[in-house]
């Protein structure tokens, strides 16, 4: 097998692959032989059908099923033979085959070559968080508010599970602090995404940016479906969507790659959860500073 890779742009190559003598060969014969197990002619029983005949009688089908077994798989064997991170599925052109050689151009969407820059060392800000008195009886006065409640008292309490007014308000402080304390880790990754990635300049592959605002959009429906718009009315919010939600897909998608690089800078285990281990790794790595 020869391949050839032409690089296209950043993100796209053009592999062109030749195959030649046996491989082709062996596989029109095996075609051949399974046809002829299976082949109704006129005169002959099934499996007793000569070759010629068959030639004569099924080349056709012959050719198609040559090519959708053996593209396939010289084609995997080129990216192998190549080492392309290939993202989505080849756009084949220019087939020529031929009883003993195949021929072919393959366009496919690569993972972008990402230049990475310092993603150790990277200050983090963060504080003490605290609860004040006040926050505490907002959340109480909101309660109230709620309930259409006269007086937040023991009995209210005990009827939401709480022994007393003062295990209510100790419920409720650590609610704050809990919500407060994942708003600020939540801000300490923004800031360390955005800090790996501002000076990171790549084309995003756009296979994988419409295949991530394909899940965007489903969300993006069953949100509006579950608030109770009526499905007509929803199906009328496609070109709005895509246009809101278009760049946010970009933005993961372009992240997602470069905490790829990361990872495997690092020797970081790829997978379903190498985001968070790759953020695991910078969080450690981060150099932190507590804020006054």
């Amino acid at each position: 097998m020869k391949s050839e890779v032409k690089k296209i742009d950043s993100a796209k190559r053009e592999i062109s692959v030749e195959v030649t003598g046996d491989i082709v060969k062996k596989k029109f014969e095996e075609i051949f032989q399974k046809i002829g197990k299976e082949a109704k002619v006129p005169g002959f029983r099934a499996g007793h059908v000569p070759s010629d005949i068959l030639e004569k009688n099924f080349s056709s089908q012959a050719h198609e099923q040559v090519l959708r077994e053996l593209v396939p798989q010289v084609y995997n064997q080129a990216v192998d033979k190549e080492g392309l991170n290939v993202v989505e599925l080849p756009t084949i052109t220019d087939v020529t085959l031929k009883r003993d050689s195949l021929f072919f151009k393959a366009t496919v969407e690569v993972s972008p070559e990402i230049k990475l820059g310092a993603y150790k060392g990277i200050k983090v800000k963060h504080k003490k968080i605290t609860v004040t008195p006040e926050e505490v009886q907002r959340s109480l006065d909101s309660l109230k508010e709620s309930r259409k409640l006269e007086a937040i008292d023991n009995t209210f309490a005990r009827s939401i599970g709480y022994p007393d007014v003062a295990a209510l308000e100790q419920a409720i402080q650590r609610q704050i602090l809990t919500s407060k304390d994942n708003q600020q880790r939540q801000k300490i990754e923004n800031d360390l995404i955005e800090a790996i990635t501002k000076d990171v300049n790549f084309k995003v592959p756009q296979s994988l940016v419409r295949r991530q605002l394909d899940d965007l959009l489903r969300q993006a429906k069953v949100d509006l479906a579950l608030r109770g718009m009526p499905r007509e009315q929803i199906d009328g919010q496609d070109t709005s969507l895509t246009e809101k939600l278009t760049p946010q897909a970009e933005k993961q998608v372009r992240v997602y790659l470069v905490l790829s690089e990361i990872a495997k800078m690092e020797k970081i285990a790829t997978g379903d959860h190498m985001p968070q281990h790759v953020m695991e790794f910078l969080l450690k790595e981060a150099d932190w500073e507590e804020l006054l």
